[in-house]
């Protein structure tokens, strides 16, 4: 049975879009979900999906579930832990980064076009760095993710693609929870 991670985007930020973890876990349990957990208060949802339906079904029913069940319109984007596994791995800033608080990972809704990937440039006088593996944006950010520009806002205005960031210690989590 293949286990997904949920990232979803924009709840339980700055006081907007609030879901309690527990109502959440119910909601992936109505739709029929087994082995449900969540992570943080971010919206990370970890599950199994008995079913075997195809990742782009998923996404939607638990769209629609959120909005009309919750009332909370929220994008989701689904990975599997096998998925997170290769994200891992495929970390280019590990060799020379130890704290890991200065790496995050932004998550696209899909992979961008060469020509979608040639807009995303560090802005001037930026000191935090990126590399772009697939439909995810590694991010290095040595003044702390608080304080760069390349934030997740910034990424979607110049990809137009929906995305979700998530610091390392919350990346390496879903992938133990999943594998």
């Amino acid at each position: 049975m293949m286990k997904y991670v949920a990232l979803l985007r924009g709840i339980n930020v700055g006081g907007h879009a609030k879901i309690a973890m527990k109502d959440l876990r119910e909601l992936f349990g109505e739709l029929g979900f087994d082995e449900v957990q969540t992570y943080l208060q971010s919206g990370n949802v970890v599950f199994a999906d008995p079913a075997g339906a195809a990742p782009g079904e998923l996404r939607e029913r638990i769209e629609k579930r959120l909005s009309d069940g919750l009332g909370v319109p929220a994008s989701v984007l689904l990975r599997t832990g096998e998925s997170l596994a290769r994200t891992v791995a495929a970390n280019p800033y590990l060799d020379r980064e130890d704290d890991p608080t200065k790496l995050h990972v932004t998550f696209l809704a899909e992979r961008p076009t060469a020509e979608q990937a040639a807009g995303l440039q560090t802005p001037a006088g930026e000191t935090a760095e990126f590399t772009l593996v697939g439909d995810e944006i590694h991010l290095h950010v040595p003044g702390g993710y608080g304080r760069t520009k390349l934030n997740n806002t910034f990424i979607e205005r110049r990809l137009g693609i929906a995305a979700t960031t998530r610091n390392w210690k919350s990346v390496n989590a879903l992938r133990a929870m999943a594998s």
